[in-house]
């Protein structure tokens, strides 16, 4: 075996030997380039072109099945290596995002006349890899087919990513205003964050209001959101929130009842929120006991059995609140509290919602982009009490004897030496009962809300604009919303409103 690992061949190992014997002194440096090209030209000039090719290649691929042709670039021509011109591989696809150089035409070779330059594109942008011609096993080189220089930002081969679907695109839906601060000509005179805490009790903590309480739900055809905070005037004074919020379900699935319910104890009475809460807490109490026979009823739309039956409710309820005042050292006349409630059905084929109460406060109505003002008058609700309900709640409709019985609730008539009478409220009874349309919002709340809402024309626009775009606000969305300040209004704000499917 030779140095390189060749068969021998006595003329190229001699010449290897004396190249490489150490024997040989070093002559300095050549006055020309002694590189490794040089050698390998010196070594092929002495061997032969034919020695070399036989003994080189050839040899070193003998153990593979077939020798692969030399590796060129598209435009070179073919070497003197390669005795017939081979069809080289499609070139990889460049990636879309760089643009890529212009297209080069493939090289002629040497015996092929020049053809004619192609002038530049003004924009040029990334091509397609060429195709072997069919022509190329031939050795004639393919023409030049002049084409439309592609986008410089979509590939030639794929689609633009925009297409035309042939659908027109859906009208914008209304721009929903942002929150404001306050409505009027300049701010109100307080700060709008609470300034100081309510004075506590260490033997009753249980009576601390938070400054605010929200809630929210959706159920059936209906989207409730519920909020009470209290007023500038009482979070600059540390006094505590007079309003209490309740908002209850009774039952479950479609004989669900929802009771949202809203108390405003009297100003200036001490134990004013107390006496909101006791009111939310009785009538809460009065409805989930009963709400089977409420849900019929309403579902059937017996407006003179409901209506008679909740005037009952609430009439217990403020009655047992004004009882109690003497135990806490309070004037019965002083407390006590305005109530307001809406009991919404969960089934989602009923859309009567019912409204009752005594005192002060708004029901409004959303509808089509204007408020409605549909708080009953006394007047209205006097003339159609309706007859006494019999069998309301879990009291049987009549005797073993066959004597009829009035609802009572509890109430003994004549009052127990015992107990004292239950007086009505001096207020009175307030009712509605109304059929909800798809897009309607129906706004129930207490004064503190409903009167700058009647006389400021401008956040009644404003709320307009924020609750029209078809889209329910979230809960902090709705706080913001209901929390718009007016100048010369500081009450407490309880509101409860519900967007219908």
């Amino acid at each position: 075996m030779s140095q390189q690992g060749d068969r021998f061949s006595g003329h190229q190992d001699d010449w290897w030997g004396q190249l490489y014997d150490d024997s040989t002194g070093d002559t300095g440096p050549a006055p020309a380039s002694d590189t490794l090209d040089d050698r390998f030209a010196s070594a092929a000039g002495t061997v032969g072109q034919d020695a070399a090719r036989e003994n080189g290649p050839r040899e070193k691929n003998a153990s593979r099945p077939s020798a692969r042709p030399e590796a060129r670039t598209p435009w070179e021509p073919p070497s003197a290596l390669s005795p017939d011109p081979v069809a080289f591989p499609p070139t990889p696809k460049p990636p879309a995002d760089p643009p890529g150089p212009p297209a080069v035409p493939s090289k002629p070779a040497a015996d092929t006349p020049k053809q004619p330059a192609v002038p530049p594109q003004p924009a040029p942008g990334p091509t397609a890899p060429e195709s072997p011609s069919p022509d190329a096993p031939s050795g004639m080189p393919s023409p030049d087919v002049p084409s439309d220089p592609p986008s410089p930002d979509v590939p030639s081969d794929t689609p633009p990513p925009d297409a035309p679907s042939g659908t027109p695109p859906p009208p914008p839906l209304p721009c929903t205003p942002p929150p404001v601060d306050y409505i009027g000509s300049g701010p109100p005179t307080y700060d709008p964050e609470p300034t100081a805490l309510p004075p506590a009790d260490p033997d009753h903590l249980a009576d601390l209001v938070p400054d605010t309480a929200l809630d929210g739900a959706r159920f059936g055809s209906c989207t409730l959101r519920a909020v009470s905070a209290r007023g500038d005037s009482a979070r600059f004074r540390g006094e505590p929130r007079r309003d209490c919020l309740l908002s209850a379900r009774f039952g479950t699935g479609d004989q669900a009842l929802v009771l949202v319910a809203m108390a405003t104890g009297r100003r200036g009475t001490p134990g004013a929120h107390r006496a909101a809460a006791e009111a939310c807490h009785w009538i809460g109490r009065a409805v989930g006991r009963s709400h089977l026979r409420l849900g019929e009823d309403i579902r059937s739309a017996r407006r003179g059995e409901l209506k008679s039956g909740l005037q009952r409710l609430t009439d217990r309820s403020l009655g047992k609140l004004r009882a109690g005042a003497a135990a806490q050292g309070a004037d019965p006349e002083e407390y006590t509290a305005d109530l307001r409630c809406l009991l919404l059905p969960a089934d989602p084929d009923c859309r009567i919602r019912v409204f009752f109460g005594v005192g002060a406060g708004g029901l409004f109505r959303l509808r089509d982009g204007e408020w409605q003002d549909i708080e009953p008058r006394a007047a209205d609700t006097a003339d159609t009490a309706g007859e006494p309900v019999v069998g309301f709640g879990s009291l049987p409709s009549e005797t073993p004897e066959g004597d009829r019985l009035t609802m009572d609730l509890g109430i003994t008539t004549p009052p127990s030496p015992y107990e004292p009478a239950l007086e009505p409220p001096r207020s009175p009874f307030l009712f509605r009962a109304s059929v909800a349309r798809p897009g309607d919002t129906l706004l129930l709340c207490s004064a503190g809300l409903a009167d700058p809402l009647r006389d400021e024309p401008e956040l009644a626009e404003h709320l307009t604009a924020r609750w029209s775009t078809g889209e329910v606000p979230g809960l902090t969305a709705f706080l913001a919303d209901t929390l718009v300040r007016v100048k010369g209004y500081a009450d407490d704000r309880t509101a409860a409103a519900v967007w219908e499917a």
